[in-house]
């Protein structure tokens, strides 16, 4: 049964003071990627200690100062991968690595153990706080989970200990912070930071999970803004996030919670990870890169992020990614596709200080696309995106009036096949409508003298002369062509274009005939304009079926 009165709505925090709406993200907050345990727990084949090592290369090229490996107290494969990392001396000095533990003594235990030797590195201890966990799981008051959440302060501080050579921090996340009273929330937290001191050096990060996401991101803002005023300690400690993308909000609770006042974002790149995903860090990242602020992090590579990332995981990056998807700068519209070509000549012309291109919100080149694959057609495409890919792939440039002829061609075809069509097809369409000519039409040469204000032509074809006066030399082609044919004949439109500079210059002509008040358009090139002209006529002309052949 489809019922929605089984739910109720989520509780909205009473905040009438809230800041957060006013603020703006002004640099990148601090990244933590946790791919390599939270989106590696969430595959259907979880990642071999070799797929892990070379995501993690990855990581480290992209630029993560700090890394969630794994869980290596539950599971072998992490335990290697942590031995792995430290013995082959995998981790930059500039790196910390992260690993996550349930406030367990065993578990923290042998976590220390696969930690023995690192540089420096974030044990990560959690318990769940939220009031269905304490009812319905743990079946536990208040006190009694704060309990569990002191004892695991206390086991990481005995066990760091024992490894004075290597450079602690502390993580605590209450688990389903989102569904936990914010009293309480703020309660345990600080009985753990108690624990910890962070004000006697050690460093602490308090991470509030939206382990499964009930709300929407302003009420989650409200949540860090109430987290972060009342935390006893706030100014000795990292306020850290980690949103999931259960109502498709992730990364918009992420933004909005770095201007109520967060620290650290944690994610995945593609944003994989439990049910719909964790928070994806390409996007948030890629946002702030958009609005002029440094994400710290390179993405200038995004196929081979997408390759990596792919082949690790076995899931496929989506075409409509945000920003990294295969088609996200592609446009199929016809309306899209004139305004980009419009706006990118508008922007190269005026050579502007910051990007601004209709319907493009970055520069694709900056993430290692191209521009081939702005503009793509098919039978939703407009007259602007077929005439841009004639003009980007193969020089044809066409007048404005020619380009919806052009599209009619084309989007008839398109409706035909029902696909995408290539630029070859649209070239091949363009030569067969407009370009090719019959032999019996091909111009063999003209002759054209001025007699006054009047031009003589002699026009050659198929061993046949046509003559004509008139004032210029298409009309007097289309004088001697009404003479030979009696027919009616209107030159409609016409444009001619320079192909080429230099002694091998080739001039292009466009034009539109009415002949009898049927309308038809031809393009022709040739060594000089007369020519190209002439030739253009005699194609247009050709198109009739009642002149298909020159009469004798």
């Amino acid at each position: 049964m489809f019922d929605h009165r089984k739910y109720s709505p989520f509780p909205a925090l009473r905040l009438t003071d809230r800041t957060w709406p006013d603020k703006q993200i002004t640099q990148a907050p601090d990244w933590c990627s946790v791919d390599l345990r939270d989106g590696n727990q969430a595959l259907i084949n979880p990642m071999s200690v070799e797929k892990k090592a070379r995501l993690f290369q990855l990581l480290v090229k992209l630029g993560f100062k700090e890394i969630e490996v794994g869980f290596p107290s539950a599971s072998l494969p992490d335990y290697e991968f942590m031995r792995k990392l430290i013995d082959e001396e995998m981790i930059p000095d500039d790196v910390t690595i992260q690993v996550l533990v349930q406030a367990r003594e065993e578990l923290i235990q042998r976590t220390f153990e696969s930690l023995k030797g690192v540089k420096q590195a974030i044990v990560h201890v959690y318990n769940s706080t939220s009031t269905v966990q304490r009812d319905q799981v743990f079946g536990l008051d208040r006190d009694g989970i704060s309990n569990i959440a002191v004892q695991g302060a206390k086991w990481l501080k005995q066990y760091a200990s024992q490894h004075p050579d290597t450079d602690w921090s502390f993580q605590y996340s209450p688990e389903s912070f989102t569904g936990t009273e914010m009293d309480y929330a703020v309660e345990v937290c600080d009985k753990v930071i108690a624990e910890w001191q962070p004000e006697n050096g050690q460093k602490v990060v308090i991470n509030l999970p939206s382990t499964v996401e009930m709300s929407t991101p302003n009420i989650f803002a409200d949540q860090v803004e109430y987290f972060c005023r009342n935390l006893k300690q706030r100014e000795h400690v990292r306020i850290s996030l980690h949103t999931h993308n259960d109502r498709g909000c992730a990364v918009a609770a992420a933004e909005l919670a770095v201007m109520a006042g967060a620290d650290r974002v944690e994610g995945t790149l593609m944003g994989n990870g439990e049910r719909t995903g964790n928070m994806d860090i390409i996007t948030m990242g890629m946002n702030l890169y958009s609005q002029g602020v440094d994400p710290k992090l390179d993405f200038s590579n995004i196929s081979e992020i997408i390759e990596t990332v792919e082949y690790c995981s076995e899931l496929p990056v989506p075409a409509r990614h945000p920003w990294a998807g295969e088609l996200v700068y592609t446009a199929f519209s016809g309306s899209h596709q004139d305004a980009i070509r419009k706006s990118m000549a508008y922007h190269d012309t005026h050579e502007l200080q910051h990007w601004d291109v209709a319907y493009l919100p970055i520069d694709p080149l900056d993430i290692g696309r191209e521009y081939d694959a702005v503009v793509r057609i098919n039978s939703q495409s407009g007259k602007g995106g077929v005439a841009l890919v004639l003009e980007r792939d193969y020089g044809i440039e066409l007048p404005k009036w020619m380009h919806a002829e052009l599209s009619k061609v084309v989007q008839k075809a398109t409706e035909v096949t029902g696909r995408e069509i290539s630029p070859a097809e649209i070239k091949a369409l363009y030569e067969d409508n407009f370009e090719t000519v019959a032999d019996t039409w091909v111009l063999d040469g003209y002759d054209l003298h001025n007699e006054g204000d009047q031009i003589q032509a002699e026009v050659r074809v198929a061993g046949h002369k046509l003559q004509g006066t008139c004032s210029g030399a298409v009309g007097a082609l289309c004088t001697a062509l009404t003479g030979q044919f009696d027919c009616q004949i209107e030159v409609t439109h016409f444009d001619e274009f320079a192909v080429s500079k230099g002694t091998d210059a080739k001039a292009r002509a466009c034009v539109g005939v009415k002949l009898d008040g049927e309308q038809h358009f031809a393009v022709a090139v040739a060594a000089d304009t007369s020519a190209a002209t002439l030739q253009a006529v005699l194609t247009a002309f050709s198109r009739s079926s009642q002149h298909a052949v020159v009469a004798a």
